[in-house]
């Protein structure tokens, strides 16, 4: 049962399947988390916050699907191959990883630090690696016709996106490298690369660039540097700016199709974003 602007639907294209997605506490990620586990997955969704996990789960169940979850800092690589060595133990199976989770720090190389930069490379290209690796070895050590998704980004493209497109462009680089290395095994490698979302993200962007675009589209808001846009005030961005903003349902609409795709058909990459361009919003 997938739910969408309180409308059920019911479905079971993934039914005895099981999904493991990073990144699903908010955006994105949730919105991937509860497609799949409405199409029939049992999804273990990882993030760092165990309440916001929580809430996720309690939403995918209440409508009643399965979720497991795992609270941890994504930097702690053998944290997230234990969780998806548990996710194939305890179901026998993996056969879907997405590499949901991701961290954007704008501003120049000029005015960045490192630490900003070490982040953004350990969570978009780090975490990729580990949690691709964590994916195949479960999948080869249980049979498993499998799919690893990674989310990447518009800004992955090679328009010199300051150092957050230069983490994107890696990330392509490394499914790029390893759809070639598993040419010859039952696990595709998918890249899906979203144009701007109506996602949280903001919370590393000035207050004063966040609340001038939300007033520009008429939508009163006081954020502030690190907080987390509701899912009521997301809702609002994207109904007042459809045009530039995507919605996190529409991409975890192309992760759905990817993964259901015939599995002698490859379906290496899909870019999807709003028909008009903000780049910097990426």
């Amino acid at each position: 049962m997938f739910i969408s602007n309180n409308v059920e639907y019911l479905m079971g294209t993934l039914l005895g399947k099981t999904a493991v997605i990073t990144g699903a506490s908010s955006g994105i990620g949730k919105a991937i988390a509860r497609r799949l586990a409405g199409e029939g997955a049992h999804v273990f969704i990882a993030g760092r916050s165990s309440e916001r996990l929580q809430d996720v789960a309690r939403i995918i169940e209440d409508a009643g699907g399965k979720a497991s979850i795992g609270a941890f800092d994504l930097h702690d690589y053998d944290a997230l191959h234990a969780f998806v060595d548990e996710a194939a133990s305890r179901t026998g199976r993996l056969d879907i990883m997405v590499n949901a989770a991701g961290v954007h720090h704008p501003g120049t190389i000029a005015d960045g630090t490192t630490s900003d930069w070490q982040a953004m490379f350990e969570t978009n290209v780090i975490a990729v690696l580990a949690g691709s690796q964590a994916a195949i070895r479960a999948m080869r050590g249980t049979a498993s016709n499998g799919h690893i998704v990674t989310l990447s980004s518009y800004a992955g493209e090679g328009n010199a996106y300051h150092v957050y497109g230069a983490t994107k462009a890696a990330a392509n680089s490394v499914c790029r490298a390893l759809r070639h290395e598993l040419a010859d095994e039952p696990i595709r490698v998918v890249t899906i690369m979203p144009g701007a979302v109506a996602t949280n993200f903001g919370r590393h962007y000035p207050p004063e660039f966040v609340n001038g675009m939300f007033k520009s589209f008429g939508i009163a808001a006081e954020f502030k540097t690190g907080d987390v846009l509701s899912d009521a005030m997301l809702e609002q961005l994207q109904t007042h700016a459809s045009a530039i903003f995507a919605s996190p349902d529409d991409i975890a609409g192309a992760v759905l199709y990817a993964v259901t795709q015939p599995h002698d058909l490859s379906v290496s990459e899909i870019l999807v974003g709003p028909r008009k361009s903000f780049p910097n919003a990426a």
